[in-house]
């Protein structure tokens, strides 16, 4: 039986792919293999908020369709701050905690 944990998951993913845990594990590494937080800091730091918003968009989506729901609601809030024109450090700030906790544990299944 798939094991669901805080930041991954796994129960829900298999779900939405049919139930390849092999499928799942390829689609994650795939995830895993790309740095999606340094870019959108960049994007942030020059001041490239349509830059920004469209790479969290991106990582919204990315996320919500590998079951990643705590890194997706993460985004999602960035996503709207950064459209808002406020202040983001503090979301920014969590954002990166939350990354850091999923792609450990993605580790793990990997």
């Amino acid at each position: 039986m798939a094991e669901t944990t805080y930041y991954v998951d796994v129960s829900d993913a298999l779900k939405r792919i049919g139930g390849s845990m092999d499928l799942y594990k390829r689609l994650l590494k795939q995830y895993s293999e790309t740095d999606h937080i340094e870019p959108l800091e960049e994007s942030l730091k020059d001041g490239a908020y349509e830059d920004a918003a469209r790479k969290l968009h991106t990582l919204k989506g990315v996320s919500a369709n590998l079951s990643l729901a705590k890194l997706a609601a993460a985004t999602a809030e960035l996503e709207k701050i950064v459209h808002d024109g406020t202040d983001y450090n503090e979301s920014f700030k969590t954002l990166k905690e939350i990354y850091h906790e999923t792609s450990q544990q993605i580790s793990e299944i990997i």
